[in-house]
């Protein structure tokens, strides 16, 4: 559990994990250096399971996190944030599930946000969460506990060079060794709050994700994958809609990385799927702010009957895609 300046919740997210069911653990907690009371509040603990770290120096939280890893001696490594709340059956539940399961590398969990009745539930087995990491992280990071000895053996660790998404660059480095898996049951309790790293640096999301999901994509072997990847980012990012050209030049790049999946690293039709959502976005973007609707909604309608198993009359897609105007919102990235 890395910490910094969370002297208002960690005496909480402390007691969370001592009172779990499974008891025999080390609980590692590395301050960051902190400038409030979080050190004293963690001393007042006597617990023997916990072995504090106090870092004469911020360095930040991914280096925190690979120091963790680099100290850990369990065959499992959990991890959570110094304001959240562990349910006192987690550790257990995880810990069966991963002992009944030994192809599983990842194994998160739902979790409910404090303060409001809202609970997260991710997608469960691999070949969805393989698809999903393509639009976006899907597995919590303070729900996670991961397989110590893939790690090891692989050399994996966090990436030191990312202010932020440094768990959705471990997942997607982390599949090729081992299943990810999210358990249906909420484990967590996660907090919310401004001062949160992952708020602080939102604005630098965009392109940090971009790169993570063409690392993604590289698993396909698509060989044109460096030739296209600017033109790829430009899509992921959603910062500026295409130009005419790049319309005109995306689709082969989209069917070139479908025919790229005919081993199925990705589900084929989960993998089409996806492709098409993408396409119905960059279209979408291009008419609304350009006003060339109607060429652009034959286009991408041949393109679903090209890709669909199932064949949607041309009228119900049109009834479609107004419905979808009318409720758009860009969403933020």
């Amino acid at each position: 559990m890395p910490v910094y300046n969370c002297a208002d919740y960690v005496g909480e997210a402390i007691k969370s994990i001592l009172i779990q069911s499974f008891t025999d653990f080390e609980f590692i907690i590395i301050d960051d250096a902190s400038t409030d009371e979080t050190v004293s509040i963690i001393k007042g603990f006597t617990d023997s399971r916990i072995k504090l770290i106090v870092k004469p120096k911020n360095t930040g939280i991914t280096k925190t996190l690979n120091l963790g890893l680099s100290i850990a001696k369990g065959e499992y490594i959990a991890r959570m944030d110094g304001d959240d709340i562990s349910l006192p059956e987690r550790l257990n539940k995880q810990i069966t599930f991963l002992e009944t399961h030994p192809d599983i590398a990842v194994c998160g969990t739902a979790y409910q946000v404090l303060n409001r009745n809202e609970i997260i539930r991710k997608p469960e087995l691999h070949e969805q969460i393989k698809i999903t990491l393509l639009k976006k992280n899907c597995i919590g990071h303070p729900t996670v506990m991961l397989r110590s000895s893939i790690l090891k053996k692989n050399g994996i660790k966090y990436d030191e060079t990312l202010p932020v998404a440094q768990d959705y660059d471990l997942w997607v480095r982390i599949m090729v060794y081992g299943k990810l898996h999210n358990l249906p049951e909420v484990l967590l309790l996660y907090r919310q709050h401004s001062n949160q790293t992952s708020e602080i640096k939102r604005y630098l999301k965009p392109e940090i994700r971009a790169e993570i999901r063409l690392k993604l994509l590289s698993y396909l072997n698509y060989e044109q994958l460096e030739k296209d990847s600017d033109l790829l980012r430009k899509i992921f990012k959603r910062d500026e809609i295409l130009t005419d050209k790049e319309l005109h030049t995306f689709p082969a790049i989209f069917e070139g990385l479908n025919k790229s999946n005919e081993h199925a690293f990705f589900q084929k039709k989960g993998f089409k799927a996806y492709l098409l959502s993408q396409e119905q976005q960059i279209y979408k973007d291009y008419f609304l702010k350009r006003r060339v609707f109607f060429p652009a909604l034959i286009v991408h309608y041949n393109r679903i009957q090209e890709y669909s198993d199932y064949k949607l009359s041309f009228i119900n897609y049109f009834k479609l895609i107004i419905k979808s105007i009318l409720f758009y919102k860009k969403p933020t990235v």
